[in-house]
Formats: C-alpha cells, structure tokens, sequence
C-alpha cells in the first residue's frame, strides 16, 4: 500500500474540510453521517479550523483523526476516533457506562475502496485508542445504520460485533442505528 497512515495536522484544516465534503456527497452519505453536504458548506473557515485542531496530536487529546495520505500528498480516506468517559458529557448512543472510544467519520474515496485501506485507518485509530494511558479503554464501539449493510460488513471484518443496542437516528426516528463494538485485545 502506497498510503501513509497518520494523524491530521492543525494547519491541515482545508484538507479536512474538502474531504469531509467529498465524502458528504458520497451515494451512501444520507445513512453514513448525521449532516449533509449543505450544512457542512456553509461552515466557516474557523468552524474547520477548530474541528481539525481538536482532532489533531496539537489538539486537547479526547479527539484524533487518522488521514490515508497518497505519494501525492492527497487524502483517500479518513477515520476519527472519540473517547467517550463515564464522568464526560452526553453522547450518541447515551452517556457510556465504562471508559470507551467510538469511532465516526469513516470515509474511503470510491475509487480507492476495497483495497485494505479502510482497515489501515481503523487499525491506526484503534491503536491510539488502545494505548492511551489510565483509565484504560475497554472497548471501541460505532454505530451503522440498518439500510448501511457495505459498512457493516466492513465493521464485521475488521472484528466489530453488534452489541444488540439501537438508537433511533436522529431526523428519521423509524430507522435504527446499530451499535458494533470490539472489547480491548
């Protein structure tokens, strides 16, 4: 694989942005992400500048983005892990009772798919989440939503299961988004 897997930079903020967008246009964006294209678009520039900071190595630490980095110097694919503590805020899926990480914002451009580069960005995520100091991160969960089968087998592959929790997705309460988990190795 010709990809560097790595941590976005502070400074990378337009990058982030334009494959964020990249990936809200995406066939499978209606049931991958919780905003559209058209909410995204009208952020602004400081809006990506922070977000980006927050999920880089500069950033506060509960946050970190992983970028699939071509020889070019383009990005084919991202994930963004989360950690979530018991003592924190509110989150989807309801405030976690044990010390865990989630993982959102999966995209992998079409033309690159099916290639391992999906499992590159979650092995990078999961390795971050799984070395971060006391408390120790018991398990890495997502959701996917019912109608996103291609996902789920992604998730199902890479060693996630489904925990048997739903949660109504947000602007459509009659569909479910599932809850795949794996615990520490």
């Amino acid at each position: 694989m010709d990809y560097v897997i790595r941590a976005v930079r502070a400074d990378e903020w337009q990058s982030a942005k334009e494959l964020r967008l990249v990936a809200l246009q995406d066939p499978a964006a209606p049931v991958a992400f919780l905003e559209t294209y058209e909410q995204s678009l009208e952020r602004s520039d400081d809006f990506w500048r922070e977000r980006t900071l927050g999920a880089s190595e500069e950033g506060s630490g509960g946050v970190r983005q992983f970028v699939a980095e071509a020889p070019d110097g383009s990005w084919a694919g991202t994930v963004t892990v989360l950690i979530e503590r018991p003592d924190g805020s509110a989150v989807f899926g309801g405030a976690p009772v044990v010390h865990q990480a989630h993982v959102v914002g999966v995209f992998v451009r079409p033309e690159v798919r099916g290639g391992g580069l999906a499992e590159e960005l979650f092995r990078a995520g999961m390795d971050w989440a799984w070395s971060l100091g006391e408390p120790l991160i018991e398990r890495v969960r997502l959701y996917v939503h019912e109608d996103n089968p291609r996902a789920a087998a992604l998730y199902r592959r890479i060693g996630f299961v489904p925990t048997g929790e739903t949660v109504p997705m947000p602007g459509d309460p009659t569909a479910r988004e599932l809850e795949y988990a794996v615990a520490r190795p």
